[in-house]
């Protein structure tokens, strides 16, 4: 935690790595970049949101303790150090239960940060920029603020009772839509300057009237928006030459980088791009679990070759059949005709099919999808044929020809992506 708590310091000093923050809970990708920082003998930032894990159990039904179980579980199996692991919680304020007037919500982000922080998560991201039952449309910069630095002071005092280490926080909430942009990608804003300088200058405010001032020194990261975005279908990459002026202000700011959230399906020079202008700490979600998902489509194509049986469901059949029968994550987020809706169902790249492999119907047919080709050895030439992106790898022998090992290697191509971006090398400390 202290490495990743002097990273603003770092830069300061001219140093331009950074890190990726892992946005899943799918064991395959939570297993997969574990495995990726053991081998290079990196920190490995694994962040949950308020929605997926919280004290009532999120989407996910994993409380911050219990979610905490699970990674430190798969850490264990993949050899990976636990001084190494870092636990964040991402978008901490009152989201899930801004239906609920201001009090009540508030009420509920607090107990909420409050098991996150004694559950010792360190990487806290306080964002209260989303309006109650009876709040106005949009709140005033200086409400958003003191509701941070409040939900700030729980987290600071469950820290004093259980003791451990106290938590980085970041602050800021002009992002992306979570997912993936729901519009046309025509254009895209970039945070204004003083936008990203006044974010700042009103939580250190609002910390200080709130007693806090120790705890806002240990405020990292400032999220903003660099100009990056993914849609369904497209993806508009990072252009430095639009961010200069917002670079600027990390200058006169050495606490602070800057956190980017939506960096999926960056191409390699927009990801290093941006760590090296300070944004320092990369969240990615929706990509590795859509190399996921296209590993195993293609592993089920396979199947399909191997042992053809026109009775045998397929697992991207059983996927339309479960989610046709529960519609609501991706209904409102796909528009156009029945069969644009159905491509965007599977290949979208906002990836909302990643909601329903937890599902018992979905978990049952990937499943059964592994224990049919086993440890088999799968021919090169099906390989190059339903699953390309991994052949080079295979034949160099970085990875094993077998299922497993081909959908942890999908994975594992995005995270080489964001370790060569944030100079995550083999062996850094």
């Amino acid at each position: 935690m202290q490495r990743f708590a002097s990273i603003a310091v770092k830069r300061a000093a001219g140093e331009k790595g950074g890190i990726a923050s892992i946005c899943s809970a799918h064991p395959l990708v939570i297993e997969a970049a574990l495995r990726h920082g053991a081998s290079r003998g990196s920190d490995v930032l694994i962040e949950a949101t308020c929605n997926q894990v919280n004290h009532e159990g999120g989407y996910t039904g994993m409380t911050p303790a219990g979610f905490r179980s699970f990674v430190e579980g798969h850490a264990q199996r993949a050899g990976f150090p636990l001084d190494r692991l870092i636990l964040g919680g991402d978008h901490l304020g009152p989201n899930p239960w801004k239906h609920l007037p201001s009090a009540e919500a508030m009420t509920k982000a607090k107990a909420m940060i409050d098991a996150y922080a004694g559950a010792g998560f360190t990487k806290l991201h306080l964002d209260t920029s989303m309006a109650c039952a009876d709040d106005p449309a949009a709140l005033a910069d200086e409400t958003i603020a003191a509701r941070a630095a409040a939900l700030a002071a729980v987290a600071e005092a469950a820290v004093e009772r259980i003791g451990g280490e106290k938590p980085v926080y970041i602050i800021g909430t002009e992002v992306p839509v979570p997912g993936g942009a729901l519009e046309a990608l025509d254009h895209m804003h970039v945070t204004e300057p003083d936008d990203a300088l006044r974010t700042v200058e009103i939580h250190r405010q609002a910390f200080s009237r709130a007693g806090l001032d120790a705890a806002f020194a240990r405020a990292v990261g400032v999220v903003v928006q660099p100009g990056v975005e993914f849609g369904n279908a497209e993806i508009i990459a990072y252009a430095p030459r639009k961010a200069t002026q917002l670079v600027a202000v990390l200058g006169p700011m050495p606490q602070f980088v800057f956190e980017a959230h939506s960096t999926d399906y960056q191409p390699n020079e927009a990801l290093g791009a941006l760590v090296r202008d300070g944004f320092a700490i990369l969240k990615v979600g929706p990509w590795l679990t859509f190399a996921l998902r296209e590993a195993l489509y293609g592993l089920s194509h396979i199947a399909d070759v191997l042992a053809p049986d026109p009775s045998r469901e397929s697992l991207p059949a059983a996927m339309e059949r479960v989610m046709l029968a529960s519609p609501d994550n991706w209904q409102k987020y796909y528009p156009g005709t029945p069969d644009e809706q159905r491509v965007q169902r599977h290949f979208s790249f906002s990836d909302r099919i990643r909601y329903y492999w937890p599902t018992p119907d979905a978990q049952h047919a990937a499943q059964t999808l592994l224990d049919f080709l086993g440890d088999r050895d799968i021919p090169r030439p099906l390989i190059s044929q339903y699953l390309g992106q991994l052949d080079a790898e295979v034949a160099a022998g970085r990875i094993e020809p077998v299922a497993y090992d081909l959908l942890i290697g999908s994975i594992t191509r995005v995270l080489d992506s964001y370790g060569r971006a944030t100079l995550q090398q083999r062996g850094s400390s």
